[in-house]
């Protein structure tokens, strides 16, 4: 039982007994009676606080562009031949630090997933970010449904 409960119900029980009681308690229980009426059930009663929790990190991400190393990108084993001439193209052109190319229409190459993160995206737009993409693309995108698009400047 929730604390606040338990205290209303004791209390009620005392103003009880005191009701009942001689007329010369009746003035204490009205008084008693003036002090329940301010307990609530939607006010908490504290009964302890609960520790801060502090979070500090434990390790840093590490990147190797910061020590002085250019990331190149791979291409990841398990793409398929579609995928990985996407992968290709996006590369040469826009040099990125992240990219990730998925065909996400079930393997028929209608609708492809791509994260790429370029400093060719500085300075840039959303959309014109996506543009740019675009104009890469221009000649697969042709023939695609849809595509989704997350791009990013490091």
């Amino acid at each position: 039982m929730a604390p606040s409960r338990a205290v209303f119900r004791s209390a009620s029980t005392a103003l009880a007994a005191l009701r009942s009681s001689a007329p010369a308690t009746r003035t204490l229980a009205s008084a008693a009676s003036r002090q329940l009426h301010h307990l609530s059930f939607s006010r908490p009663v504290a009964t302890h606080t609960l520790p801060t929790l502090t979070i500090t990190p434990t390790s840093r991400r590490w990147n190797s562009s910061e020590a002085g190393e250019e990331s190149a990108v791979e291409a990841p084993d398990y793409l398929d031949e579609k995928e990985l001439h996407i992968f290709t193209k996006l590369k040469a052109e826009l040099e990125p630090t992240k990219l990730e190319v998925q065909d996400v229409s079930g393997g028929c190459g209608s609708m492809y997933a791509l994260d790429i993160v370029s400093a060719k995206f500085k300075g840039l737009s959303v959309i014109k970010q996506h543009r740019l993409v675009n104009a890469v693309l221009k000649d697969e995108i042709k023939g695609w449904h849809g595509v989704q698009l997350k791009t990013k400047a490091p």
